[in-house]
């Protein structure tokens, strides 16, 4: 067990450690005391020569305290103004604690728009990659003065998982207010057993993990486990681990056992398809027949016309769309050649038909192989 983690943090140059706000808030607002310490940790790891990029909860959660609330304010107004109070203070006090060991900051706001649109997913990347070149630590956090549900990344867990997809780092640290995922809340039941290392993420886990969140946060563990997901499907490792705990991550780096280590799937997904798996918001979905579903997950085939059976939702050409089997099970997402209603009409016919039906022959398949990412684990 402890082979395959160390061999991962051993190899490891460029790390995204995520920071919850159970762990990074306490009664009167930021715990400074965490800040200071995770900040040294990080600073130490920058020394050995390994990159490291924070994403950082709190913004709401240090606004909530500063402003004399005792929850999360409902409503989206109230959260952006509670984001816009907060943001300042929390990016000051890493500011400071970084100085004491000569490491400058830098804060980077994201939204899903900034995300899905290709240019400027590149952008941030190309801006992250400079920051690093630098020596400058980036610290990131979803811009929740502005985020509406419709551009909304969903929580910092998604938010780190997208961002190490992004930059190709080699592992995601996700510490938080609890010491891993157990087989039940830990919080109420005092049998719980830490899991110490997972293969699979099974449907039994998921409903298992508790996904209610804090009074100051918005993801649970069942957020953590879908992050999990998405990058043991993409090759890259995680760790869930509590943040509290004294040199956490030097303790982690040096291949300590501490929290739960997710193995990473054999399938190791390139910067663009990562971009096209889980960024990208799907329109519509086509599902595929057994030849076809053989052809894409075993042998890395395009999508052709004759394989697909039905089409679900409208969407027109280039639209992201999810891959579905038989049984509806989501294969992967491509980025479809044709609109929904074309590929309706072309559906299980040859190629050579297109032409004849819609009048014209732009493409031979329906999603091109480069442009199609399979998330689908073969058990």
């Amino acid at each position: 067990m402890g082979s395959n983690r160390e061999t991962h943090l051993k190899k490891a140059k460029r790390v995204v450690v995520k920071i919850g706000s159970g762990v990074l808030t306490r009664n009167h607002g930021l715990n400074h005391e965490i800040i200071e310490t995770i900040s040294h940790q990080i600073s130490q790891l920058w020394d050995t020569g390994c990159e490291v990029i924070l994403v950082s909860s709190g913004a709401i959660a240090a606004g909530v305290k500063k402003i004399g609330f005792d929850k999360r304010p409902e409503g989206i107004p109230a959260r952006q103004a509670a984001a816009a109070v907060g943001q300042a203070g929390l990016i000051l006090s890493y500011e400071q604690t970084f100085s004491h060991y000569n490491r400058k900051v830098a804060q980077l706001l994201l939204t899903r728009d900034d995300l899905s649109n290709r240019r400027r997913y590149l952008n941030a990347r190309n801006t992250i990659n400079t920051l690093l070149d630098w020596g400058i630590v980036p610290i990131i956090n979803e811009n929740d003065t502005v985020v509406t549900e419709e551009i909304k990344l969903g929580d910092n867990d998604n938010l780190s998982a997208m961002i190490t997809l992004l930059m190709d780092a080699d592992i995601l640290i996700n510490l938080t207010d609890i010491d891993g995922l157990f087989d039940k809340d830990p919080r109420v039941h005092e049998d719980a057993a830490l899991i110490k290392e997972v293969t699979t993420i099974t449907k039994e886990m998921e409903a298992a993990a508790c996904g209610i969140p804090g009074n100051l946060g918005t993801g649970g563990m069942l957020s953590k486990l879908k992050a999990a997901k998405k990058l043991s499907r993409s090759g890259i490792p995680m760790i869930i681990a509590g943040g509290k705990n004294q040199n956490i991550l030097s303790e982690l780096v040096s291949g300590k056992e501490f929290g739960t280590f997710f193995i990473p799937g054999k399938r190791r997904l390139n910067s663009r398809k990562c971009w096209i798996a889980y960024t990208l918001k799907p329109q519509g979905a086509i599902c595929l027949d057994r030849g076809a579903e053989e052809a894409i997950v075993s042998r890395g085939k395009s999508i052709l016309p004759i394989g697909i059976t039905s089409v679900q939702g409208a969407f027109g050409m280039g639209a992201p769309v999810e891959i579905k089997d038989q049984e509806e099970n989501i294969l992967g997402r491509g980025l479809a050649n044709y609109s929904s209603a074309d590929i309706k009409s072309i559906m299980g016919m040859k190629t050579s038909a297109i032409s004849s039906v819609l009048g014209s022959k732009p493409y031979d398949d329906v999603i091109h192989r480069d442009n199609l990412a399979i998330t689908f684990e073969q058990g």
